[in-house]
């Protein structure tokens, strides 16, 4: 059984990962009009970091335990402790949010969230989760198939022309991960060509990346930005160094809201050879 998300849940990936959802949705909601999210590998939604799966690694301790010790005075930063905190004022002092659990606490009444959970347990956790939100949809089903059932996305009011496709796998297929992430990319990007999309990759040796990097430009995006964080030198493939998140169609000026971030996060989450990228695939029109 996957349990990708509980041994994770709170390292810096997860960090950085949170850091730019949370940025993305606040960029999108400067418009009034209703937004549409799609999580594909939605976990379980909110985890405990005093769970077995946690401790047993305690990659927390690396990741939010540090943030929260010492909270950095940076916006986008704070943003994502904000929530945090307020997810424990909700759930007890050891709870930890999954990407749907913040979606659902930073998205409006109008707005509408579809979380895909193909593993069943986990997927009643998600359902037991939202049981009383109006708003999301929980799908016990394969994530990327979703992307072609769930898209262009409709609401009561007809179509729905904003939003956010979330895409976080286990990768657990390792590089050929990176073929079906692009197909389904692509397939959703011609479905739904307003959207958003924020994919979650790790790291272990950057230059094992490149393949995948190079492809990106030839996606129907009309913009692609790629953000990493790498807590230690990318020199060992039996390892997560590091992990970055790459952004199809990003709204405008989130590379400046993000940037700041970044050293920040290398300063305080990183060991010696901590590194961070911000960088233009395919600059904005």
């Amino acid at each position: 059984m996957n349990y990708r998300h509980a041994f994770h849940a709170g390292n810096h990936a997860d960090v950085l990962k949170h850091i730019v959802v949370l940025a993305l949705c606040d960029a999108l909601l400067a418009k009034p009009a209703a937004l549409f999210a799609l999580d594909t590998h939605a976990g379980r939604g909110l985890y405990r970091l005093d769970s077995a799966q946690a401790l047993r690694t305690g990659e927390a301790d690396g990741g939010v335990a540090r943030l929260l010790a010492e909270a950095p005075a940076q916006p986008a930063i704070g943003r994502y402790l904000a929530a945090v905190d307020a997810c424990r004022q909700a759930n007890g002092a050891t709870a930890y949010p999954g990407s749907p659990w913040l979606l659902a606490h930073v998205l409006r009444e109008q707005d509408r969230i579809a979380a895909c959970e193909l593993l069943p347990t986990e997927a009643e956790h998600l359902k037991a989760q939202f049981a009383g939100d109006p708003r999301v949809v929980v799908h016990a089903r394969d994530g990327y198939a979703a992307v072609r059932a769930l898209l262009p996305p409709r609401g009561r009011e007809g179509r729905i022309n904003r939003g956010l496709v979330l895409v976080d796998p286990p990768y657990e297929a390792q590089l050929e991960e990176f073929d079906t992430l692009l197909e389904t990319a692509r397939d959703g990007l011609e479905r739904w060509p307003q959207a958003s999309w924020a994919i979650w990759y790790p790291v272990k040796r950057r230059r094992a990346l490149h393949p995948f990097l190079r492809r990106i430009p030839g996606l129907p995006a009309k913009s692609a930005l790629l953000v990493e964080l790498l807590v230690r030198p990318d020199d060992s493939p039996l390892r997560m160094n590091g992990s970055g998140m790459l952004l199809l169609n990003p709204p405008w000026q989130l590379d400046k809201a993000l940037a700041p971030a970044l050293p920040v996060l290398a300063e305080r989450l990183g060991e010696a050879g901590a590194s961070w990228r911000l960088e233009w695939l395919r600059p904005p029109p």
